[in-house]
């Protein structure tokens, strides 16, 4: 496939960008996104110019890593997979494709198609982990009874990799999916029940601190997400709230 890439060049976060036109020509339609990029970079160093910076890591849609806007989809137009996981066979001979980098004030532009998304980890780290003793008596996990139905919904909200596209796809910018999915895996599991007030109250805390917007629930973070997490933890995540408000 011969295809033109329309692709956000940014030196760094106070800069400003603008889009730049590429050509690509024998594209396999078997390669995957990145490889294509790959291509392309290698094409550029050739000219000497300077390749294009973008996020990547495993490659094979765990890390959360490859965060690009493609053609207005964060991740692309495929669904339940990665950019990294996005093949090229999703496009056509001749197709034009924009890609930008996820763009949200919380995720500032370090390089390019590259954002910094530590916004995310310090939200993590407000609240977002059990606290266990390890003096010798720690419980086997496996010792403690637990549901099959809440330890299935603790797994679905686990599932999340933190990739940022549902913030990317927001239009308020809101990281609420991604924090529901964190408070709701500890939510439904007895290990989690202890901490669970302060839980939500700083990690919410910390999500507002960081400049994330607020959910109206329009629904296209769930469409986007690349693990299919569902809205139910936002709602989860609310009554969480609000118990945790009750008590005070």
């Amino acid at each position: 496939m011969n295809l033109t890439l329309k692709v956000w060049r940014q030196a760094n976060a106070k800069a400003k960008g603008n889009m730049e036109n590429y050509s690509i020509a024998d594209v396999s339609p078997d390669m995957s996104f990145l490889e294509m990029m790959d291509v392309l970079n290698e094409q550029l160093i050739g000219q000497g110019i300077d390749p294009i910076a973008f996020d990547h890591d495993c490659r094979e849609g765990i890390c959360g890593m490859c965060s690009m806007f493609i053609n207005g989809e964060a991740h692309g137009p495929d669904r339940l997979v990665t950019t990294c996981q996005l093949h090229m066979r999703k496009f056509k001979d001749g197709d034009t494709i924009t890609i930008e980098p996820f763009r949200a004030q919380a995720f500032p532009v370090i390089k390019d198609l590259t954002v910094d998304r530590s916004a995310f980890d310090r939200v993590q780290q407000a609240g977002g982990f059990v606290s266990v003793n390890t003096s010798g008596n720690t419980q086997d996990a496996n010792a403690i009874p637990i549901g099959k139905h809440d330890a299935d919904k603790a797994f679905d909200a686990a599932t999340c990799i933190g990739c940022g596209a549902c913030v990317a796809s927001c239009k308020n910018a809101s990281a609420m999916l991604f924090v529901s999915a964190k408070v709701s895996q500890y939510a439904l599991l007895p290990q989690g029940k202890v901490e669970a007030t302060d839980r939500v109250m700083n990690m919410v805390k910390q999500m507002d601190e960081e400049g994330f917007g607020n959910c109206t629930n329009t629904g296209a973070c769930e469409v986007e997400c690349p693990k299919g997490i569902s809205l139910e933890n936002i709602a989860r995540m609310n009554r969480e709230y609000l118990f945790a408000s009750l008590k005070g």
